[in-house]
């Protein structure tokens, strides 16, 4: 079967912005392409920013928002458990996507991401699992068209190549417009624009402080291959990821002092 024929049997649909969220409803058109059946299963609300967190002190909650169609008081990778095990669990997923995101989930940002968690979590619970976001310079002018008309041959793409270790694929799409935008291009995750996160302190109309937390961005040095400069080239990139994150030139300097 070629790339453009390939279909998946059963889709398991999250995201951390949200059920209601754009992002998710631009999945959905793209899932209904590729999968016979589509089964979503999301956060009631924002999740930005829980990496591969689940709920382990408090109940989850699960509401019924259509045919196959859930949202969960939880993280996204409590969504991904809940329908791996519970929802589906006699009838799995046999393909995990996560998205769209409203901005680019690259380099550092990986690693605090509730979209790519949710993948991660498809991956610890043994399933093919794909996040994919849509990098932008103007929040309030995202290119969703771009993500419409792309990732459907994107995940063919993806889903027509065999490889033997189960890993999470992490998708980022640039901020052009579709026919513009270069071919999907394997890359490395690499540094990203994150330069770190700051305490932003405030004041609630009561006089009480309260507080935020921000990323601060700029500009990294990264490598050709990365994620961020596949992206800023106008291509969309693909990083496959998984679990082990030992840093072998340090473990190597431990074994050799220890």
């Amino acid at each position: 079967m070629s790339a453009k024929e390939t279909r998946v049997s059963r889709v398991l649909l999250t995201n951390d912005d949200g059920i209601d969220a754009p992002g998710l409803a631009v999945l959905e058109a793209v899932a209904a392409e590729i999968a016979d059946e589509v089964w979503v299963v999301a956060p009631e609300h924002d999740q930005s920013g829980t990496s591969h967190s689940i709920s382990l002190h408090s109940p989850l909650r699960v509401s019924r928002q259509g045919e196959r169609r859930f949202g969960v008081a939880g993280t996204p990778g409590d969504c991904v458990v809940m329908a791996a095990r519970h929802l589906m669990r006699d009838a799995p997923p046999a393909l995990v996507l996560s998205g769209i995101n409203r901005g680019g989930n690259l380099g550092v940002e990986t690693m605090f991401s509730g979209t790519v968690g949710a993948a991660m979590t498809g991956l610890l619970l043994g399933l093919p699992s794909i996040a994919l976001s849509l990098t932008f310079r103007d929040r309030d002018n995202v290119r969703w068209d771009t993500a419409r008309a792309l990732a459907p041959g994107v995940i063919r793409q993806l889903l027509a190549i065999s490889h033997d270790a189960p890993t999470c694929l992490n998708v980022n799409f640039p901020d052009i417009d579709a026919a513009a935008a270069g071919p999907l291009t394997p890359s490395r995750q690499g540094h990203g624009l994150v330069t770190g996160i700051e305490v932003l302190q405030e004041t609630d109309p009561r006089g009480l402080p309260y507080h935020w937390l921000s990323f601060n961005r700029g500009r990294l040095e990264n490598t050709a291959d990365s994620e961020t400069s596949v992206v800023a080239s106008g291509r969309v990139s693909v990083t496959p990821l998984h679990f082990e994150r030992t840093d072998e030139r340090t473990l190597a300097v431990l074994a050799g002092a220890l």
